[in-house]
């Protein structure tokens, strides 16, 4: 009798859940079951700030102190001087990210917020690297140029460095299929991204 108690006392115990903490779960990517693990997604943001002393190291240390790792940060100037463009790629659940967004939005120096995600974007990225390769080795890379659509940016006589731009899955083949050869350094822009149509466009 003890060791059936004792069993179903370590039993995790199935929280009763209505179908609106359902939904709103399922929708966060929050987990259901107690053992379960949250559902992570990757999210880009872009973040209008004034562009002033201090104004990123405050949207850095929100990311900061809430554990979040932000993958690549891009900033920029805006359409205006006295205004800087971020955009950010992090990781986590939406209720969190959606939280996040909030106290994006409190600080002071914060114009504008966006979570691009799930909206119809374009984003784009931009890589240098530099493969050091021999005079057998040149015409080979040099083919792979216009494969990539990529540019050269400097020659040297052991060495080419290359210029490739566009989506960071197009960034990551080109630097794949670099990894056959001698690549000494490899140096990327992080994303940017804006959304494709105006709120009006329809």
């Amino acid at each position: 009798m003890s060791n059936d108690t004792t069993s179903n006392n370590t039993t995790a115990v199935m929280p009763e859940l209505t179908p609106q903490q359902l939904f709103r779960k399922q929708a966060a990517g929050e987990a259901i079951h107690p053992d379960a693990e949250d559902s992570i997604h990757r999210h880009v943001l872009t973040v209008l700030i004034e562009n002033t002393i201090g104004a990123l190291n405050r949207v850095s240390n929100l990311f900061s102190q809430r554990g979040f790792n932000l993958e690549s940060v891009a900033v920029g100037e805006g359409l205006k001087p006295e205004q800087a463009r971020l955009t950010l790629v992090t990781t986590g659940n939406d209720r969190i990210i959606a939280q996040v967004l909030k106290q994006l939005n409190a600080l002071i120096d914060t114009i504008e917020v966006e979570d691009l995600t799930e909206e119809d974007h374009v984003e784009r990225e931009l890589c240098l690297v530099k493969v050091r390769c021999t005079s057998e080795e040149r015409g080979v890379l040099l083919a792979m140029v216009d494969v990539f659509r990529a540019s050269v940016v400097n020659i040297t006589p052991d060495s080419l460095t290359f210029e490739v731009t566009g989506p960071t899955a197009k960034v990551n083949a080109f630097i794949g299929v670099m990894k056959d050869y001698d690549v000494r350094e490899v140096a990327r822009s992080g994303r940017v991204a804006m959304r494709r149509r105006l709120a009006f466009e329809h």
